[in-house]
């Protein structure tokens, strides 16, 4: 529709971003464009704002609990919760203003290869007990050094000095151009095995598993034979006089 409008033709250099609000702008009266920018708005707050929420209840659960105050009561969590979220909120106001905008999107790609290796030991955690946990661990510290090293070197279109420019890169060996999280997710499996191998065969032990059985059989029991509430005890009848 912005095609057909003529939105951004013949403009060099034209931001094909701002086709949709230049549409509403030039379509539509001012206060219902207006609106509509509102709407955008609003739109790109939201799951910015559900991030800000789940990085900071991240935080709360698996840092400041676990490390700082293992002993915090909810109105303590929340606290910590809403302070964290804000800061989060105004770290990422600052990348929009202080920083390249193409640069921060790149980062978000950067964030895809790193969460990607997380898999391996979260997957193997889950159904498995094979991986050493030393093995894991030296697996995702591979993945992670290679993949952001290499999204560092990559440069952007335009800008032959720049770094975090995208998210493919060439691939060792094969020499084909592919995603850099694939191929760090290749080194940190192969680490993990290599080394699982290596550490069991030279006896060192995986460390204790806290997991019980009911960790994993507590959804699977059948309704009969789940827990149920204990039954009220029975009132004793009036008694007349």
């Amino acid at each position: 529709m912005a095609i057909a409008a003529g939105v951004g033709k013949g403009v060099t250099g034209y931001n094909a971003q701002l086709a949709v609000p230049q549409l509403f702008a030039q379509m539509f009266p001012s206060w219902f464009a207006g609106v509509a920018f509102a709407a955008i708005g609003i739109g790109a707050l939201v799951p910015a704002a559900i991030m800000s929420i789940a990085a900071a209840n991240l935080f709360t659960r698996n840092v400041y609990r676990d490390f700082f105050k293992p002993d915090a009561t909810p109105a303590q969590e929340t606290k910590v919760a809403k302070v964290v979220s804000l800061l989060v909120k105004l770290g990422a106001l600052g990348f929009v203003l202080g920083i390249d905008k193409q640069f921060s999107i790149n980062l978000q790609l950067l964030g895809g290869i790193w969460i990607l290796q997380t898999f391996p030991a979260i997957f193997s955690g889950l159904f498995s007990r094979w991986f050493h946990h030393w093995a894991l661990l030296a697996g995702w510290a591979v993945g992670m050094a290679y993949g952001t090293w290499t999204a560092y070197g990559v440069a952007a279109a335009g800008k032959p000095h720049s770094h975090f420019g995208g998210g493919s890169a060439n691939i060792p060996v094969i020499g084909q151009i592919g995603y850099i999280g694939v191929t760090a997710f290749v080194l940190n499996v192969a680490v993990s095995v290599v080394l699982t191998l290596i550490l069991r065969a030279a006896k060192v032990q995986a460390g204790p598993d806290e997991t019980v059985p009911a960790d994993y059989t507590l959804g699977m029991a059948k309704p009969q034979e789940r827990e149920q509430p204990p039954e009220p005890e029975p009132v004793a009848a009036p008694v007349a006089l």
